[in-house]
């Protein structure tokens, strides 16, 4: 409005309304279930890093903010990003920060953040996500985490999830970014066929710890070296005679399929199917 008009407008209606004042997040403003205060650039970089995003991923940040990670990861990473946050005025700031780094709007290299509660939200289509949430949240947020698919990233500043150990622990100027591979599901018994050889094999699992045990005829032989990372399963053990057998395969639902190689340096195709 220009001073004349300002000043006609006084005269005529003894007032003039103030223009309304731009959002500006405050450190420490209370959000839904947190309070707000950003992860430091160089932490999001190390959490990116750590995921080893790349343009191929889905990015998803629960508890948006101001946008940060999920303009990182379209900017710097190429990603697709979205972010949810709960606030609507900080789900505008932060889609003016993206479209101020150039990176506003869906698809490869692109950040959006949406207005919403991360605990009524649908993210199973991630393939990475990020958090800086309070332990309790992180716990609430567990369950549906570990039911992604096996492989999902998931990187968290801060707060760890309590029993389920992090794959990976950095540290940056003394603050703290955990990382997880989602483990498949490998709990139970299995039939596991490697040519000639037929045996049943037991698993335990706490997350992606393993253990287990393999029949063979009367014998009950423990698994040597079982590693589960995603949905990559590695196992060995030693056959009646005494030979060793190492599996490396793949878990897809209730399949296993791979290779194995003995010591003598025969190889061959392996399948599993859970009981």
């Amino acid at each position: 409005m220009t001073s004349f008009a300002r000043i006609a407008a006084i005269c005529l209606f003894g007032f003039v309304a103030p223009a309304a004042a731009q959002f500006q997040p405050q450190v420490g403003q209370s959000g839904k279930d947190v309070i707000w205060v950003p992860t430091p650039d160089d932490v999001v970089e190390r959490m990116l890093t750590m995921a080893q995003v790349t343009p191929n991923d889905s990015v998803w940040d629960l508890g948006a903010g101001d946008g940060k990670i999920a303009i990182m990861a379209a900017r710097k990473f190429g990603a697709r990003a979205t972010g949810i946050e709960y606030n609507p005025d900080m789900v505008k700031h932060a889609n003016d920060n993206a479209q101020k780094a150039g990176v506003a709007g869906s698809g490869q290299g692109k950040a959006v953040i949406r207005h919403g509660d991360i605990f009524a939200t649908d993210f199973s289509s991630a393939t990475v996500i990020t958090l800086y949430l309070l332990p309790a949240l992180n716990m609430k947020l567990r369950p549906q985490l570990l039911s992604m698919r096996p492989g999902t990233r998931v990187v968290s500043h801060s707060f760890s999830m309590e029993d389920w150990e992090a794959d990976e622990i950095s540290s940056v100027d003394g603050r703290r970014a955990y990382f997880w591979l989602v483990p498949a599901n490998v709990m139970g018994g299995w039939r596991l066929d490697a040519g000639p050889q037929k045996v049943d094999i037991s698993l335990e699992q706490t997350f992606q710890k393993i253990t287990g045990t393999v029949t063979l005829g009367p014998v009950h032989a423990g698994l040597r070296d079982a590693r589960l990372r995603g949905s990559h399963i590695t196992f060995a053990y030693l056959d009646q005679t005494g030979l060793r057998r190492d599996f490396s395969g793949r878990v897809t639902g209730g399949k296993m399929e791979g290779t194995f190689r003995d010591e003598k340096g025969a190889e061959g195709k392996w399948t599993a199917t859970k009981k």
